[in-house]
Order: C-alpha cells, then sequence, then structure tokens
C-alpha cells in the first residue's frame, strides 16, 4: 500500500476571545491600552492520516472545530503546534465565495483561482468550457460574482476546484446548497476522484450524506478527536451522543431521542397490516413506522437502515437523500417505504429507525437495530448480501463456440 495522502499530527489551533465586547480600533486608541483577551483552543492533539483514494468524512456540532481543520489542512491557518502534510495537489471549497473577487465576473474569476492553483493561462484555456458548462453558467459566466446567488457560487466554485485535478479535495459543507441535478452531478464527480485514486476530506453536518459518501469519519467534539474509523460505527455512535438526547435500553436495540416525537412501532408488515418478520427474496415488501409526533414538526428527516448481524452496513436511506421534505402534524401518523422486489439474500438483518430534525444531528427518536428479521431465497441461486439482476451472454470464439448447459 502507498504512504498516506494527508497526515495529521499533534494539531493544535487557538484563537484569543476577546473579554470587552467594543473592540473598535478608535475606541481602543482611547483607552490607551491593549484590549485583554483569553485563549481559546479550537483544536486540540488532532492526529489521523488519510489514504488515497479515500473519501474522509468530519461530523461534529457546531464549534466543534471542524472547518476549523479544513483551513488548517487548507493552509489558510497556522497550528500553533503540530504539522498537516499532504501529496500533490490540493484543491479546497470552503465558504460561500471564498477565493472569489466580488468586483470580477465569473469568467475571471476562474482564472484567477487557477492561477492561485498554479495553472497557466494555456491550462486554463484547455478545461474552461468544461468549467462552466458543469457549472451551468454560460449566460452568467461575464456577470460580476457579487450579483450571483449561493447556489450559483457553490456551482461555479465547485467547478473549478474539481476540474483542476487535485490530489487532494476538501470540500465544507457547501454542497447542500446546490440544487438536486448539481448534487447529483457532485457526487458522481466525487465518485470518479475515488476511482482515479483521488483523496477527499468532506464536511457536512448531513450524516446521511456523509455515510453515503465517506468509508472512514472522524469525529470532532469541542476541538478533541473523539474517534476515527469506518463511517457507519463512527456515525452511529455520534447520534447517539447527539445534543438533547437521552440513551435508554429498549426491548432490542438501543434507543435514544429528545422525545418530540416517538416510534411506536417500527419494522416489516404484511399487506393487512401485521407484523412480519420472516420475508422472501425478490418479493413485495413494506417497512412501516407509527410515530406520535407531541408537536407540530417541520423540515423532518425519517431514516431507515439495515444492518447485517455483525453489523455490517447494507443499505440506507432517509427522506433527505430521497428529497422528500415532510412536516408532522401534532398527533399519531405513518411512514410507510414500499419495496417491489427485495434484493436482500438469504440471512438475517437488523432493521434501524430514526426520525430527526433536518441536520439529522438532533434524533427527536432512533432506534437503533429496532426489529431483527430474516430472509429466505427460493427463486435465486446467487451468492453474498443481495441479488443482482444479470444477462448471461455467449459467444464464439476463435477456439470455438462457447455454450451453456
Amino acid at each position: 500500500m502507498s504512504g498516506p495522502a494527508v497526515v495529521v499530527e499533534d494539531l493544535w489551533k487557538s484563537f484569543g476571545l476577546y473579554e470587552e465586547k467594543n473592540q473598535y480600533l478608535k475606541a481602543a486608541v482611547l483607552k490607551g491600552r491593549r484590549s485583554r483577551y483569553k485563549e481559546f483552543w479550537a483544536l486540540r492533539e488532532i492526529d489521523f492520516e488519510v489514504f488515497p483514494g479515500v473519501t474522509f468524512g468530519v461530523v461534529g456540532s457546531n464549534g466543534s472545530g471542524k472547518s476549523t481543520l479544513l483551513k488548517c489542512l487548507a493552509g489558510i491557518l497556522r497550528p500553533e503546534r503540530g504539522s498537516v502534510s499532504h501529496i500533490g495537489r490540493l484543491s479546497a471549497l470552503l465558504e460561500l465565495g471564498a477565493g472569489f473577487h466580488m468586483e470580477l465576473s465569473g469568467r475571471e474569476n476562474v482564472y484567477l483561482n487557477g492561477a492561485i492553483l498554479g495553472f497557466t493561462k494555456r491550462d486554463l484555456d484547455r478545461r474552461f468550457d468544461d468549467i462552466v458548462e458543469f457549472a451551468g453558467l454560460e449566460e452568467f459566466i461575464d456577470t460580476p460574482v457579487k450579483n450571483y446567488s449561493s447556489g450559483m457560487f457553490v456551482r461555479l466554485g465547485f467547478a473549478v476546484a474539481a476540474h483542476v485535478e487535485p490530489d487532494v479535495l476538501l470540500i465544507d459543507e457547501v454542497l447542500s446548497v446546490g440544487d438536486e441535478g448539481f448534487q447529483r452531478k457532485c457526487a458522481e464527480r466525487i465518485e470518479e476522484f475515488r476511482r482515479d485514486g483521488r483523496t477527499i476530506v468532506f464536511v457536512s453536518h448531513g450524516l446521511a450524506q456523509v455515510e453515503q459518501l465517506c468509508e472512514t469519519v472522524a469525529w470532532i467534539d469541542h476541538g478533541h478527536l473523539v474517534e476515527v474509523g469506518p463511517a457507519n460505527d463512527v456515525i452511529t455512535r455520534y447520534r447517539g451522543e447527539s445534543h438533547d438526547a437521552q440513551r435508554v435500553e429498549g426491548e432490542l436495540g438501543t434507543r435514544w431521542g429528545s422525545g418530540e416525537a416517538e416510534i411506536r412501532h417500527a419494522g416489516f408488515v404484511t399487506p393487512d397490516g401485521g407484523v412480519k418478520s420472516l420475508l422472501t427474496t425478490m418479493e413485495p415488501a413494506v417497512i412501516r413506522i407509527e410515530y406520535d409526533a407531541h408537536q407540530p414538526l417541520q423540515d423532518i428527516v425519517v431514516g431507515f437502515r439495515i444492518d447485517t448481524v455483525h453489523g455490517q452496513l447494507v443499505w440506507g436511506t432517509s427522506t433527505r437523500l430521497a428529497r422528500k421534505t415532510i412536516a408532522l402534524a401534532h398527533g399519531p401518523g405513518t411512514v410507510e417505504l414500499a419495496i417491489d422486489q427485495l434484493p436482500l439474500l438469504e440471512g438475517v438483518y437488523d432493521l434501524s429507525v430514526s426520525i430527526t430534525d433536518n441536520t439529522e444531528h438532533h434524533a427527536y427518536d432512533h432506534w437503533e437495530r429496532r426489529v431483527r428479521f430474516e430472509v429466505r431465497q427460493y427463486s435465486t441461486n446467487d451468492a453474498g448480501l443481495f441479488h443482482m439482476p444479470v444477462d448471461w451472454r455467449f459467444s464464439a470464439t476463435s477456439a470455438g463456440a462457447a455454450s451453456a448447459g
């Protein structure tokens, strides 16, 4: 295996927090003394490595130090202690408008950003049309970027960052601003990066998006590195420690949440609404959540996840990933997920369910391993975890014709 693409060793970063509210220059001069401040450590003892071709997620609550970490990786901030290193060219997509000159046009900013990253005008001339097409800003590329919407900023920023072919790409939250079509293009581009062996460090509050895109995740809390590990394992534990959530042991698995919405029942059901714990490969299946909302809740996320009994993630989805915006009225209700043909192969699996706010960080009710169910397969002879429909094709070769019995 080749060496790491990104190395962070014993990283410490602090800021000065002024004790007095009025810190205007005039006030400080009139006082004739320096303002007092206290030292705030945003990051302490951060150590991790990211290997080539890995998409590495960073999660944590607001103010935990995620964005500060990315700015240290990008070289925007200089740590007080420790070191950050990376191989090859690094490109960063951080705050909206970062790296843009507001008075310049989109075209001029493409060349400005490219020059900062070390590209010649000839290099950028070759890439320019692809950048503009990817961003979808053909009509606005000569407009000053100060007139761009937040979505246009993100589209142009990501297009430039993605087309300069970085070895390491840093992304901080901003992809959530783009529309559905652009987010799909971004996901496809990220997948291309992974196939090409490039490295991505991705910060987001959207836990489902992190879980979907990242193999490895670091959890940061109040500037400290809590753990680094497989995405599913780290995010599960992180959700369990959400603010305002109280952990309690349920009858099946572990449950936590602040209680504004309560899951009364969850699992697979029969057509008449009965409980179903034995399923069949490639037959229809329905997952149902029955809940009580103790108050009206806007823009909530309902999530489902299936794991093996050994904890391996098999499949997961949520209303956020499906681009469904839903609200819960006060009182009882149900959410159903219909599966036309269940692709799971024979085995025993666990179903986890959740109702969260739109960040997926605050859990109203999360039930980890709520139901254990069994799948039998009769119509397929596949091996593994799921059935993949295939079409066998045979053709003649120089040595003779292939045949299937």
